[in-house]
């Protein structure tokens, strides 16, 4: 059935008519529109019989934020309903359309691309995160419980408390699957399973109730459902990352710690971990170049008060497309972040919920949990060192190898002669993956000289990571930069931005 709707939609939607399934299970029943709660109600008239009954229930009436209202966006989804939004949504959609190019099933076998693309086009963020766990539910055999951690995990690499089964789970996790996080308080129900999670930065509310007749309210505010005081056994709040849950079958409300445990021993992860992962423990911190001025205004400032130096929010500078001093490509992009959160992050949350630590390499078939999604190298942060640099450079360990490009091409009056590199580029680093099965593809500009211009690095690690996402490639392999070009910490993240898995900047 599943197939069936993905299929149908991926092929009516491409010819371009509109065409859209709410739902279609034997459990679960969505009814929506572009109503507000009283029209709802009355449009659909399953809704006024007597007869109509159900054990579970999500409601979600919103005004639509970030993209343009439909019937299709409205709420809830099929499986989730969701309130915040997601901000990392971009490189979310990016890397599960990479996806398609790596995944296998034993169940759907070679029909597996008939459910591409995993996220429809035109969805909003909640949409997006929607289809994505009914994918995994559908064809990756996770629980509608296992599929929300994975996709919306605590903050777990900071936190020394956490039991070390629990941790180890979700670094598994993070092997496989980068997570969504927003502010995002996220709803979802399977037909067996209910329940709601808050995202990992805690910063929606989410209450809740459970009254001595065996019913659960949970609302993004209190007073949303009038519950006599002397009636409520217990109620609470969701803390960041926490999951509440309710199992419809067993009838029982599921305990976070619980299920966080039970997720834990469904497979021998700490042996997946020890036999197959490579763990980078290098906690040196690169040096930067800075020209005077940003060694008086940051580098002085840092090594003085041992933090970096306070400054307004805001950027005075001339705009880069008005300069006649041919600015570096870094200097033509601001970078897109929450400026403003309510209530503010502080240096507490800060310290347990924001982390630089990632995993690089290829990705192995989320659809099927095996040893091989741990067979990844995890940094501590995605800056290497010299060191790190030429070890990776020169690895060959478990059959993974790193494909070194050269970024640099022949001094020429041909005004072509920049495009034509990064064509090539583009071209070179897919036949290192797919005929030459490469782990690591490094572009280096090293050899730049008096004979040998430099491609811009953010336009190198762009063209090819854009490049390898259209073929479906780029998660079968680690993408690496080593470059003279980034000197500062924008430098830096908008090369990670652009598609760099880590990055070596050789001359600071």
């Amino acid at each position: 059935v599943y197939m069936l709707r993905k299929y149908s939609n991926s092929k009516i939607s491409s010819a371009g008519h509109r065409f859209y399934v709410c739902s279609l299970s034997s459990k679960t029943i969505v009814y929506k529109g572009q109503f507000n709660t009283k029209q709802l109600w009355q449009y659909y008239k399953d809704l006024q019989s007597p007869d109509f009954s159900t054990h579970v229930a999500i409601v979600h009436s919103r005004f639509s934020t970030n993209t343009f209202p439909s019937w299709e966006r409205a709420h809830p989804h099929r499986m989730l309903a969701h309130n915040g939004e997601i901000n990392t949504l971009r490189g979310n959609v990016n890397y599960m359309r990479s996806r398609e190019g790596v995944m296998t099933s034993e169940y759907y076998g070679e029909k597996l691309p008939n459910l591409y693309p995993v996220i429809e086009p035109e969805m909003s963020d909640s949409g997006a995160l929607d289809n994505v766990l009914e994918f995994l539910y559908n064809a990756g055999g996770r629980s509608i419980p296992e599929a929300v951690c994975n996709l919306i995990p605590e903050a777990w690499q900071n936190d020394s408390m956490m039991d070390a089964d629990k941790k180890a789970y979700y670094r598994w996790s993070a092997y496989s699957l980068e997570p969504w996080d927003g502010p995002a308080l996220v709803t979802f129900s399977d037909g067996r399973y209910t329940g709601a999670v808050l995202d990992r930065n805690g910063l929606r509310p989410a209450r809740y109730y459970v009254t001595e007749d065996d019913v659960m309210y949970m609302s993004s505010e209190v007073g949303v459902a009038d519950v006599p005081d002397e009636s409520v056994l217990r109620k609470g709040r969701l803390k960041p990352g926490g999951m509440l849950l309710v199992d419809t079958k067993r009838q029982r409300v599921v305990e976070d710690v619980d299920l966080k445990h039970e997720l834990a021993g469904l497979r021998p992860i700490d042996q997946w971990i020890s036999e197959q992962s490579l763990y980078n423990d290098d906690r040196r911190l690169p040096l930067f170049g800075f020209t005077n001025e940003t060694t008086l205004m940051l580098l002085i400032p840092m090594i003085s008060n041992e933090k970096e130096a306070l400054g307004s929010m805001g950027n005075d500078a001339p705009l880069a497309c008005l300069s006649s001093y041919n600015p570096l490509l870094f200097e033509y992009f601001k970078q897109l972040f929450a400026q403003v959160t309510n209530p503010p992050i502080d240096p507490f949350r800060e310290s347990v919920v924001m982390t630089l630590e990632c995993p690089i390499g290829p990705e192995a078939n989320i659809l099927e949990p095996s040893a091989k999604q741990c067979r990844r190298l995890w940094l501590r942060h995605p800056i290497l060192s010299l060191h790190d640099m030429e070890v990776l450079r020169s690895m060959n360990y478990r059959g993974m190898r790193t494909k070194e490009l050269d970024m640099c091409y022949p001094q020429t009056k041909d005004l072509n002669a920049l495009e034509a590199r990064l064509n090539q580029l583009c071209e070179e680093a897919e036949k290192a993956i797919v005929r030459e099965n490469y782990s690591f593809v490094l572009l280096s500009d090293r050899k730049a000289g008096q004979d040998f211009i430099p491609v811009p690095s953010l336009a190198a690690i762009g063209a090819v990571h854009q490049y390898l996402v259209e073929k479906k490639l780029r998660l079968q392999c680690g993408l690496l930069l080593e470059s003279a070009e980034p000197r500062e910490v924008h430098h830096l993240c908008t090369v990670l931005g652009f598609g760099a898995d880590a990055v070596c900047p050789y001359l600071v």
